[in-house]
C-alpha cells in the first residue's frame, strides 16, 4: 500500500477528518500537514467533462470561502491527482468538442475554454490566499491534462509518466494555457516547437528542460510531496517569499489567457471533416483507456 492510499485509509477511519463526496472528484483533508486532496476520476473518459469542471470549481470554491469566512490558514497545499491508474488527465472532452464543432456552436466551445481558465489562473495564482498549489502527476497527461498541470505552484511527476500536447494530430492547437506556461519555463520558441510537434515527453526529459519541479520514483510520488513539505518548513519565510517572487516575475493574466481563448473557439470552427475524423480516432483512444 502506498502513501497516499495509507493516508486515505486513515482519513476514512478519522472523525476529524472532513471529506466531501463528488461523483467525478474525490477530495479529503489531511489535518496533520493541512493538505486539501482533490483526486479527479472523468466519467466516461478521464477527460475534464463539463461534471468534472463544475465539481473542481465547487470544491475549490468551497476551500476558498471556508478560509476566508474562518480567517484561518487551514491549508497550507491543495494538491490535485488522479484515482485512475496510470492516467493523470487526457485532456479536454474531445467528444463534447466534436458536437459543439459540428453544430457551430462557438458560445458553448468558449463558455467551456472559460471555465477551464478560470480554474487555471485560480490555481496558479494559489487562489489569493498563503498556501502552494501542487500537481501529483502518476499517469499521462495529455492535451488539457497536461495545461492543468502547469498550472500549480509545484508539479511533481512520477518517472516512466507521459506528458504532451497532441492537439496538432486533428489540426488544433491547445488553447487554454499551454503557451503562456511553456513559454515561461522554457521560452517561447521552445514552446512552440512542443506544441507544433505533437511529441509526447517523459516525465525524465520535462524534468531535465525545467517543466517538473521534482522528479519522483514510480509509486513514490506522495512521498516526494512529504519530503517536500518537510523540507519548506525548515525554510518557511525563504519559501513563501520565493512563492511572491514567482507570482512577480512570471505574470500571466487573465486576460491573455481569454484572448487565446477566442483564437482557439474560432480555430475549432475551422476544422474539417478529416480533421474530426482525426479527432474521433483519439476519442476512441481516451474510451479505451476509461
Amino acid at each position: 500500500m502506498n502513501a497516499l492510499a495509507q493516508l486515505k485509509e486513515f482519513n476514512d477511519s478519522s472523525y476529524g477528518v472532513e471529506r466531501e463526496q463528488y461523483s467525478q472528484l474525490h477530495t479529503y483533508y489531511d489535518e496533520k500537514y493541512k493538505i486539501g486532496w482533490f483526486l479527479m476520476n472523468g466519467s466516461p473518459r478521464p477527460c475534464f467533462t463539463p461534471t468534472l469542471l463544475e465539481e473542481l470549481s465547487s470544491y475549490l470554491a468551497n476551500v476558498k470561502n471556508e478560509m476566508a469566512e474562518t480567517n484561518d490558514q487551514k491549508y497550507d497545499y491543495l494538491v490535485v491527482g488522479s484515482e485512475v491508474d496510470g492516467i493523470f488527465n487526457l485532456g479536454g472532452d474531445l467528444d463534447l468538442f466534436m458536437s459543439l464543432i459540428r453544430d457551430r456552436n462557438r458560445e458553448s466551445l468558449l463558455d467551456y475554454a472559460v471555465h477551464c481558465i478560470d480554474i487555471l489562473y485560480a490555481n496558479m495564482f494559489h487562489f489569493d490566499a498563503d498556501l502552494t498549489t501542487v500537481s501529483l502527476i502518476q499517469g499521462d497527461a495529455l492535451g488539457g491534462g497536461f495545461e492543468a498541470s502547469l498550472s500549480s505552484n509545484l508539479i511533481i511527476a512520477e518517472r516512466g509518466t507521459k506528458m504532451g500536447l497532441p492537439e496538432v494530430l486533428f489540426n488544433l492547437f491547445p488553447g487554454m494555457g499551454a503557451y503562456s506556461l511553456l513559454s515561461r519555463k522554457v521560452g517561447s520558441a521552445m514552446a512552440e516547437k512542443m506544441i507544433l510537434s505533437g511529441k509526447l515527453y517523459t516525465a525524465e526529459e520535462l524534468f531535465d528542460m525545467g517543466v517538473i519541479d521534482i522528479l519522483a520514483e514510480k509509486g513514490e510520488g506522495e512521498l516526494a510531496l512529504y519530503k517536500y513539505i518537510k523540507k519548506a518548513k525548515k525554510s518557511p519565510n525563504c519559501y513563501k517569499s520565493m512563492a511572491k517572487v514567482k507570482d512577480i516575475c512570471n505574470p500571466v493574466s487573465y486576460e491573455e489567457l481569454v484572448q487565446i481563448a477566442n483564437v482557439w473557439a474560432d480555430a475549432a470552427l475551422n476544422l474539417t471533416d478529416k480533421d474530426l475524423k482525426m479527432m474521433t480516432r483519439l476519442i476512441k483512444r481516451q474510451n479505451a483507456k476509461a
